[in-house]
């Protein structure tokens, strides 16, 4: 039995509480900027979801932060460490630019910014068409690059949990400490 180097409890709370908020915004824009129906309400649960991802990961950029990350496996190579600094980096600004664009982009729509069905916040742009139209675009590139930067990190810790067997993943999961070693 070898210890895995794992995060810290509230790192890993912090990590599957922003994986479950962006996923669930990520459909519920999808479905509602498809959908005939029901725009209204999944655009207050699509807001009150993007404002609390917000204050989620400026607490856990925070964190991240001031605290240390446990030592990576051995598997992990220089200029594969440089991607997985670079990529977090970029996860971490996707992650705090995506709900300040689309609450900009509420905010030029002219309607009120509304949070948890009555918790109006202040608007933080100005009422104006084009401002929109540009925000709207905006907003959509950088959820089709969150899409893609969730899509390379999962790839990237599945391909070392399962091809190279180095436990990646109980890094951030909960459970046992200690995984039996692989024959």
């Amino acid at each position: 039995m070898t210890p895995v180097d794992r995060y810290p409890v509230r790192t890993r709370i912090l990590h599957w509480l922003t994986a479950i908020g962006v996923f669930a915004a990520l459909f519920i824009g999808f479905v509602m900027v498809n959908s005939l129906g029901g725009y209204g309400a999944l655009l207050g649960v699509h807001v009150t979801l993007g404002v609390s991802i917000l204050v989620i990961v400026v607490i856990r950029a925070a964190n991240r932060f001031t605290h240390r990350t446990p030592r990576l496996p051995d598997t992990v190579g220089s200029v594969e460490h440089l991607l997985v600094v670079g990529s977090e980096i970029g996860l971490y600004a996707l992650l705090l630019a995506q709900p300040l664009v689309g609450w900009a982009m509420v905010s030029a729509a002219g309607r009120p910014v509304v949070v948890f069905g009555s918790l109006p916040l202040p608007r933080i742009a100005p009422f104006d068409a084009d401002l929109f139209f540009l925000l709207r675009q905006t907003h959509s590139v950088l959820a089709y690059l969150l899409v893609a930067a969730i899509a390379a990190h999962v790839s990237a810790v599945l391909l070392h949990t399962l091809t190279l067997r180095d436990r990646m993943l109980s890094r951030m999961t909960f459970g046992r400490r200690f995984d039996a070693e692989e024959p």
